[in-house]
């Protein structure tokens, strides 16, 4: 009976002795089922290395795509607040400039009144230079005139008066009278009104400086008799020169009334 193919008993059914070169073979068999478990390992360890690396590229990767995206929003939100900065800035100054146009008007009224007021005071002050000089030459004239003198201290100008005072002592010397009337008419005016232009008698309605009862008897001497005291002033003037003759008169007749 014939031994099996590859059978090292061969044809005999007797076992062969080994051959040389199966002895080689078997040892290089041998030896490369040693080193298997070896490269395998290696395999593995090169390819978690290479996941690793992957893995930490992704990481990186995705870290500064996510930094990008953090500096583009961040851009984003500072270009939007310098936007809103800028359209703050821009509504404030419309905002501004409307207010600035809609003043115009009240500008414009505070200039005209403020140089009214300018012109009046100029016009006061030339008219009071004027009475000091009218004072000066009319003096002597008056103390002829036919009057109820007075013990006060006579003035030497109007110069020793001001505010309203000072427009009745200029209008007073203009009406004719002596400065020795001015302390007449400043006493009686005090006691009337205390020389102020919106004074006003809660029971019987006179109203002015020196007042007039109705007020209205003044607007002959200015529209704006309510607020000015130069039509007031020179409306009691007259009162006084056709009624009393001088203020000292009228004073020494309020002295025994209470009234003129």
């Amino acid at each position: 009976m014939l031994a099996p193919a590859g059978d090292p008993r061969g044809s005999t059914g007797r076992a062969l002795p080994p051959t040389k070169g199966y002895f080689v073979t078997r040892r290089v068999d041998h030896q490369a089922d040693r080193h298997l478990p070896a490269t395998r390992l290696r395999n593995r360890l090169i390819i978690r290395t290479l996941a690793i690396a992957l893995l930490l590229l992704g990481l990186a990767g995705g870290y500064l795509l996510s930094d990008q995206r953090q500096t583009q929003r961040t851009d984003a939100s500072n270009a939007l607040a310098t936007k809103a900065e800028a359209n703050e800035i821009r509504a404030l100054k419309v905002d501004r400039t409307r207010q600035w146009v809609a003043a115009a008007p009240q500008r414009a009224a505070q200039a005209d009144a403020q140089a009214k007021a300018d012109a009046a005071a100029q016009a006061a002050a030339a008219q009071a230079l004027a009475a000091d000089d009218a004072a000066r030459k009319s003096q002597e004239a008056s103390r002829s005139q036919a009057r109820t003198t007075t013990n006060y201290p006579v003035p030497t100008s109007c110069s020793q008066y001001t505010g309203n005072q000072g427009i009745g002592c200029a209008l007073m010397l203009q009406w004719g009278f002596g400065l020795d009337q001015m302390p007449c008419l400043v006493n009686m005016w005090n006691r009337e009104s205390g020389w102020n232009p919106l004074s006003k008698n809660a029971s019987s309605g006179a109203y002015g400086i020196p007042q007039a009862l109705p007020a209205s008897k003044m607007a002959a001497y200015g529209s704006d008799y309510l607020t000015n005291p130069v039509p007031q002033i020179k409306w009691g003037l007259d009162y006084i020169k056709n009624r009393y003759k001088t203020p000292c008169g009228a004073w020494s007749f309020w002295q025994a009334h209470n009234w003129y």
